[in-house]
């Protein structure tokens, strides 16, 4: 995975433990300032939600994700999920801490049998329209494509579908999550509930969501507008 260039000043996190951090990975790669595509994995939708991190952890593995949850705590570190990278708040963004970036996690797997859409946490909307589309499926989605899925979904979600379907979040049947603890456990209405609950309104911070799964509706005609 290559080694992380040496930092031309001081960091809010020693270099030495950010090559700890980088040596613990199995798959996926931690890019710091200097690293080639730094700049373009900081960068968000809206310029003021912009912060320098120390790291970002290109993510395409829950086992990785897991460790520097773990890692992060450990060392009292702060992080920031980032998924479409949408938040106008800053809240994907870190100042001197470590981004878990989930954008190499794109696959969507869509079950037309028992009408399902299953996303890794990384997908944007169009990830999601195309596969489903494919099958005359659709979801509850964003009204631009070009967002996450997880912020919106989380977050309640209207689209174009909602007056027939509802929001997002009544579309959600189940979620995959690493938790602080570093486990992944699933939660819907039959496994974990309360979590599953949680998430669905009740706040943020209750774990790293990799996998969304939606019911799937019929949609064989175009949407034009709403």
């Amino acid at each position: 995975m290559g080694s992380l260039p040496e930092p031309e000043s001081q960091q809010l996190v020693e270099h030495s433990l950010l090559k700890r951090l980088q040596a613990s990975l199995k798959t996926s790669k931690l890019l710091t300032p200097g690293s080639e595509g730094y700049a373009t994995k900081i960068k968000r939708w809206a310029d003021t939600a912009e912060k320098e991190a120390a790291a970002i952890l290109l993510a395409n593995s829950t086992a990785d994700i897991s460790s520097t949850l773990l890692f992060a705590q450990e060392h009292n570190i702060d992080f920031a999920i980032c998924g479409g990278g949408h938040s106008t708040s800053g809240s994907s963004s870190s100042e001197g801490g470590i981004v878990i970036d989930l954008s190499l996690m794109r696959q969507v797997t869509v079950d037309p049998s028992v009408m399902t859409i299953t996303a890794q946490g990384g997908c944007l909307w169009v990830d999601v329209d195309e596969a489903a589309g494919k099958y005359g499926l659709a979801t509850v989605g964003g009204t631009v494509n070009h967002t996450g899925i997880g912020g919106l979904t989380l977050g309640g979600g209207y689209g174009w579908l909602s007056g027939y379907h509802g929001l997002a979040i009544d579309n959600l049947l189940s979620v995959r999550m690493v938790l602080a603890d570093g486990s992944l456990v699933t939660a819907s209405d039959a496994e974990n509930p309360d979590l599953f609950w949680a998430v669905r309104g009740a706040g943020q911070s209750f774990g790293v969501t990799v996998e969304f799964t939606y019911r799937a509706h019929e949609q064989k005609d175009p949407v034009w507008a709403g």
